[in-house]
């Protein structure tokens, strides 16, 4: 029953907030959008940044589990990417572990000491997203003031209006995690492995302090969040109506909705619908145009963490095939 719940539990939120949002839109909207009025050679443009930013995670992997005398090859760090990414459209967050599971089955890594990387990598990634949100809106604070001055809108009336439900979501969703986590360190203990097991997973989080070249450690953090952000940013100029909205409005979504994918839908459908919808048209852009700009976006960059899981998952296997026919002879 509980797997069951843990399953469905993503997708009945994330469809929730989908049906909520694009309920009165016509699907011809949407299609004559796609089909006329889109500037594909722009979205296809946006695909290399967000490449990239997964090989810069599988390089800054690599790079943290050195220090645990572990050593996968790179073309398995970065298929592993690939695959977490594609498997966790399908059960939020289960892609970071599946990830550890790759590199054990075929590099001998220890997973438990990757795992801990893994949440070293949370750890770096969302403080400094966090960082570059609070400056970012530090910086934009005149901007929004005065959205609220020219609608005569307050402070209290707009939190009322965007995000009391998405407050309530994101506390269940907390609260959901906490439960999960729990769980599953039971099932460790009763196994009578949780000892060990947190030990390398400590390990695995002090890496950071043993990493060889922190500054390139830090370049591969900046070059992923850089390579996201022109992955979202260049999406912009696929449409007439956000083409002219320019870098700070760029930058400001998309800080927010890194933030909201926090919230445990498949690839933070519904959560970042909506960030994006209200940042938008915050600074202006018309509510319809803003909602099929986040269905379009995100429904064709899903679609390309599917094809590139697609592509480690195969990839895995013909190296898995030469290694086997190298060790043979």
């Amino acid at each position: 029953m509980l797997v069951v719940v843990r399953f469905l539990f993503p997708f009945l939120l994330g469809g929730g907030i989908l049906y909520w949002m694009y309920r009165e839109l016509p699907l011809s909207t949407i299609s004559d959008t796609m089909l006329h009025k889109m500037r594909w050679e722009w979205m296809f443009l946006s695909f290399i940044p967000g490449i990239f930013a997964q090989i810069f995670r599988a390089l800054r992997w690599k790079q943290s589990l050195s220090p645990l005398q572990e050593y996968p090859r790179t073309s398995s760090c970065i298929n592993a990417i690939f695959i977490s990414y594609a498997v966790s459209l399908v059960i939020p967050r289960i892609g970071e572990v599946m990830r550890c599971g790759i590199l054990k089955n075929h590099d001998g890594t220890s997973f438990s000491k990757s795992l801990g990387t893994v949440v070293t990598e949370r750890i770096v990634d969302s403080v400094l997203i966090l960082l570059l949100t609070s400056f970012t809106l530090i910086y934009q604070l005149p901007v929004i003031l005065q959205f609220f001055d020219i609608t005569g809108i307050g402070f209290i009336e707009f939190f009322q209006q965007f995000t009391t439900t998405g407050i309530i979501v994101t506390i269940i969703c907390l609260l959901c995690m906490v439960a999960l986590v729990i769980i599953a360190l039971h099932k460790l203990a009763m196994g009578n492995k949780i000892k060990t097991v947190l030990q390398d997973i400590c390990s695995g989080i002090i890496s950071m302090k043993k990493v060889k070249n922190l500054p390139l450690y830090f370049l591969y953090s900046i070059g992923i969040w850089f390579s996201y952000f022109l992955h979202y940013y260049l999406t912009f100029y696929c449409f007439g109506f956000s083409e002219d909205l320019g870098l700070a409005v760029g930058w400001v979504s998309f800080c927010i909705g890194s933030i909201a994918v926090i919230v445990p839908t498949p690839n933070g459908a519904g959560s970042w619908h909506f960030a994006i919808k209200t940042i938008l048209v915050l600074y202006g852009m018309q509510q319809t145009d803003a909602v099929v700009f986040a269905l379009i976006v995100h429904s064709v960059q899903t679609l390309l963490l599917i094809l590139l899981g697609v592509y480690g998952l195969l990839s895995l296997q013909c190296h898995r095939k030469i290694y086997r026919k190298e060790a043979s002879r």
